[in-house]
C-alpha cells in the first residue's frame, strides 16, 4: 500500500463507520470485542476481526493526515523510556514530549544506550525541523552524551524530579497495553504507538487550556480534524 493512496473501495460499510470503529480503538482502552459490542446496540453487524483489519489498514494513513495539519509544537523536549515486554524479552520505548504534553516522537529499540538516545535526537531533529530551547531528562547519562554528538548548544537539565511529563506520558499506553495483553512484536507495538499517540495528540486538549468553554472548542475542533483526515478516496 502506498503511503499516498488508500481506499475504501471494496468496503461494504461506509467511511463514517469505519472511521468512528478506528477512532473508537486507538482513542479509548476497548478491545475490538468490545467494539463490535457497541456498533451491534447501534444495529450495525460487524465482527470484531474486520474491526481489527480496518485498523491496521486504516490507521497508519489516518495518523500521517492528522500529522501533517498538526500545528508546530513547543521547544522544550522532555525525553524518557520505558521498558516494555514482548516475547519474553525487553525493549525500551524512548518517547520525547512537550512542556504541553504533546508527543513529539516515540520510537521502540532492544537497547538502551547511547545509540538509541542519539536515533532518538536525530529523528526529532528532522521531524521538527528546529532545536529544542531546552531538554529535560532523567539521570540517564546516555541522554547526555548523545546531545553531545547531536545538539551540542541545546540547554540539557537532567534531573529526575523535573521530568514528570514524560513520565507521566507512559501512563496511557500502560492502559492500553494491558487490555490488549501485552504486545505480540516489536513492529506491531510500533506501528500502535504511532497511532495512538497521533490521535491522543489529537483530542487531549494541551495543558494550557484550563476551562471548559474552550476544552469545548478544542474537541470541535478535534473531531473536525478526524473527519477531514478520514475522507481518503472513496
Amino acid at each position: 500500500m502506498s503511503a499516498g493512496y488508500v481506499s475504501y473501495k471494496r468496503h461494504r460499510f461506509p467511511r463514517e463507520i469505519i472511521g468512528h470503529a478506528v477512532w473508537l480503538y486507538f482513542r479509548f482502552p476497548l478491545s475490538f470485542r468490545l467494539i463490535e459490542e457497541m456498533l451491534l446496540e447501534r444495529g450495525i453487524v460487524v465482527s470484531y476481526e474486520t474491526i481489527r483489519r480496518w485498523s491496521l489498514k486504516f490507521g497508519a494513513p489516518y495518523a500521517r493526515r492528522l500529522r501533517r495539519k498538526s500545528a508546530r509544537r513547543g521547544d522544550i523536549w522532555h525525553l524518557d523510556e520505558v521498558r516494555i515486554v514482548i516475547g519474553g524479552r525487553p525493549h525500551w520505548l524512548w518517547r520525547a514530549v512537550d512542556q504541553d504534553g504533546y508527543v513529539l516522537d516515540e520510537i521502540l529499540q532492544a537497547r538502551r544506550n547511547t545509540k538509541a538516545a542519539r536515533r532518538l535526537l536525530t529523528r526529532l531533529l528532522k521531524k521538527q525541523g528546529a532545536r529544542p530551547q531546552r531538554m529535560i531528562t532523567d539521570r540517564l547519562k546516555s541522554y547526555g552524551a548523545a546531545r553531545r554528538q547531536v545538539m551540542p548548544g541545546v540547554e540539557h537539565r537532567s534531573h529526575k524530579g523535573l521530568n514528570n511529563r514524560a513520565e507521566n506520558s507512559h501512563l496511557p499506553l500502560r492502559k492500553r497495553e494491558r487490555v490488549m495483553q501485552k504486545f505480540r512484536s516489536p513492529g506491531g507495538c510500533q506501528r500502535f504507538v504511532s497511532v495512538f499517540s497521533a490521535v491522543r495528540n489529537l483530542f487531549v486538549a494541551p495543558r494550557s487550556i484550563d476551562n471548559a468553554l474552550s476544552r469545548y472548542i478544542q474537541r470541535v475542533r478535534a473531531f473536525a480534524q478526524w473527519n477531514n483526515a478520514t475522507a481518503l478516496r472513496a
